[in-house]
């Protein structure tokens, strides 16, 4: 049998679709009109299937059976007398089964051309709302529509858990000017997983896929993204936001943050007699047992280490791959919200670490997505981090700003967080950032200055206060960069606080001293109030300063047992007095021996053997410290003011001891505070 004869496709075209190679799939698969006569063709392209018939929606009776016309799945017929398009289904019997199904190609195009135009203009805030997989009903038909970035592509298909993960089966359409590919499947079930199979320019498999607008993922090691349902969350957190929107000044208030690593917090069944012992704490879980122990601590906020899904555990989370995704290793994204609802129903702020600076090679990755280098650059003295071997995004195109600004924009959005901290912003700002002479590309004037990352940070900056007023955003940032935390019109970068990474390196360089060398290094002490007051700035003791090798904050500490306790307990009492807002990582807060381990949870039991209350003690002191600080104006109000501090005695080296005043505003009670700070004897 010549089944060319049977097609009404030319060679070319026939050729095209049986292979997966037809660049535009929608014109010849579907519901057309007839090419040569009156009426309608339906064509369907379905491999394996023994016969085909189209059923009227409408009527749910059969109005042509289909014609195989080629043997790798190609079925055509006309409709009768039928005239004009309508809803139909494909009645599919396969060698052992029937199915009944709605044919994808009979839908148009659901984008939004307005979206189309901001997303490529670069100034889209939300392209998370309809790219990705949305559960969405066109013409009575529930279905997942698919939208995906993939300009250099020949050809783009979902596979995955309802398709055999088989590229012939659903190819999406093009949006030639966007660059942008869609699919409306019906039916497809929930918690499916899903990839993209991409043919590059040259018409090369590209490895599968996770989509970059996922917002879920499987659990790692498996790779794929998933369809969700979208159904919105009943949000418990109402007065919350809005003393949040109206509390827009965190300049003048307390800010005490307890940064905490969500897989290594605490572990489940310490005991080790249970098949989940060391297994990691749910979002749910964590809600029940975190935010009380934060509260009773005296921490005005929480702050995550990334949560958007990461494949390698020992990354932490800073080399994500699902920036949409929560990660699934601690629950769903409607756990994560739950967790967040439940934070700010206690009263507590919740940050996020967000890592915009750079992301991981893996080949599932958004790495030469389309086999082009799409998200990051294809010069390796812009587009690679020498450092952590991961690839650096291509901050100057418009379609990657919206695909970020997007992204911060998500989680203020859609999970109520109240801001975040940006990892390796020194990372973004500086070409040479950690490269060798011939390693960088200067910019356009020939200077260092990364001016497309700036303008980036600026406008997420600008539009995540405009949006949503209240929140924090926070750099972490190394460098010497004028105006961090300057409001944008003013020529600065636009964030509220900054790191002050010049007062922990210095002041844990002269703790780990001992006394009697104390005195030869008084200024790493006293030399952060030389410019504290240069930018709004949180006191950081992080995760960074208890992980490799460096060892626990009580070890740093010199002399006996004793005496590191008794150091470690001045440092802190410095730390809370002295101008800036606070952070301090978990486990410090009880003086942990052993430094961070993201495998394990943190030494709780050394509250539990502690019979000279020495680390119950330390607990204790946070918690004081925190109520303190909270309960006495002078110690926060002015922070980020010059007139809230007036050293009394700057110069006693000999005998290490520092006396200065904290002043709060004119009216507050108390109105200061007089601290003395000794380490001599100690």
């Amino acid at each position: 049998m010549n089944n060319l004869a049977l097609s009404l496709l030319n060679a070319e075209d026939l050729t095209a679709l049986i292979n997966a190679r037809h660049q535009d799939v929608f014109s010849v698969l579907g519901i057309h009109k007839h090419p040569t006569e009156n009426g309608l063709i339906v064509r369907a392209f379905l491999p394996e299937a023994l016969s085909v018939e189209v059923i009227d929606c409408k009527t749910n009776q059969c109005v042509a059976a289909l014609s195989l016309v080629d043997t790798a799945g190609l079925f055509e017929g006309k409709l009768g007398r039928r005239r004009n398009v309508f809803t139909y289904r494909l009645r599919v019997c396969y060698k052992n089964d029937t199915l009944l199904i709605d044919d994808p190609y009979q839908f148009p195009s659901l984008l939004n051309q307005d979206d189309l135009y901001l997303f490529c203009e670069g100034t889209h805030e939300h392209v998370y709302q309809w790219m990705g997989s949305h559960q969405i009903t066109f013409n009575k038909v529930s279905g997942t529509h698919f939208v995906v970035w993939a300009p250099e592509a020949t050809r783009v298909s979902v596979v995955g858990d309802f398709n055999f993960w088989d590229g012939r089966h659903h190819v999406m359409r093009k949006h030639i000017a966007a660059g942008v590919w869609e699919i409306f499947i019906p039916n497809i079930p929930m918690n499916s997983a899903y990839k993209y199979e991409i043919l590059d320019a040259n018409g090369h498999i590209q490895p599968l896929k996770a989509d970059p607008y996922a917002v879920s993922m499987q659990h790692p090691p498996e790779t794929a993204s998933k369809v969700i349902a979208t159904k919105p969350y009943q949000w418990q957190d109402t007065q919350w936001m809005q003393t949040r929107a109206s509390s827009i000044n965190h300049y003048h208030g307390p800010v005490s943050i307890y940064e905490v690593h969500l897989g290594s917090w605490r572990r489940n069944h310490q005991d080790g007699h249970s098949e989940l012992h060391n297994k990691y704490l749910t979002y749910r879980e964590l809600a029940e047992q975190l935010i009380p122990y934060v509260l009773d601590m005296g921490f005005t906020h929480l702050q995550l280490m990334p949560v958007s899904e990461y494949p390698f555990d020992g990354s932490w989370g800073y080399q994500p791959v699902g920036l949409f995704a929560p990660t699934s290793r601690f629950g769903n994204a409607e756990d994560f919200k739950y967790f967040v609802d439940c934070c700010h129903q206690a009263g507590l702020g919740l940050l996020l670490d967000w890592v915009p600076g750079h992301f991981p090679t893996d080949a599932y990755g958004t790495g030469k997505f389309d086999g082009s280098c799409l998200y990051e650059h294809q010069d390796l003295r812009k587009g690679f981090h020498p450092d952590w071997q991961t690839l650096i995004y291509n901050y100057g195109r418009a379609e990657v700003q919206s695909y970020l600004i997007s992204n911060a924009i998500y989680w203020l959005d859609q999970f109520h967080i109240d801001g975040l901290r940006v990892d390796a912003v020194a990372s973004m700002l500086y070409l040479d950032y950690s490269r060798e002479d011939g390693e960088w590309l200067p910019n356009h004037h020939g200077g260092r200055e990364n001016l497309e990352a700036i303008n980036l940070l600026q406008q997420v900056n600008s539009r995540a206060y405009f949006n949503y007023p209240g929140v924090m955003m926070i750099a972490e940032e190394s460098t010497a960069w004028p105006g961090v935390s300057q409001p944008v019109d003013n020529g600065g970068l636009g964030f509220g606080f900054k790191w002050n990474m010049g007062w922990m390196n210095d002041t844990l360089s002269y703790m780990k001293r001992d006394p009697i060398h104390r005195s030869h290094h008084h200024n790493e002490m006293t030399f952060s109030l030389v410019y504290s007051f240069s930018e709004n700035f949180v006191l950081p003791i992080s995760h960074d300063e208890v992980v490799h090798g460096k060892g626990s904050l009580l070890t740093k500490m010199p002399g006996d047992e004793w005496q590191k306790f008794a150091n470690l307990r001045a440092y802190y009492g410095f730390m809370w007095t002295h101008p800036g807002k606070k952070l301090l990582f978990m486990g410090c807060e009880f003086a942990q021996w052993n430094e961070w381990n993201h495998d394990q949870s943190l030494d709780w039991h050394l509250l539990n053997d502690d019979h000279q209350n020495k680390h119950r003690g330390v607990q204790q002191l946070i918690k004081d410290l925190n109520h303190c600080y909270r309960n006495i104006p002078s110690l926060y109000e002015l922070d980020c003011d010059s007139s809230g501090f007036q050293w009394l005695d700057s110069q006693n080296s000999e005998q290490s001891i520092l006396i200065y005043l904290r002043q709060g505003k004119e009216g507050s009670a108390p109105n200061f505070s007089c601290c003395k700070f000794n380490t001599n004897n100690v």
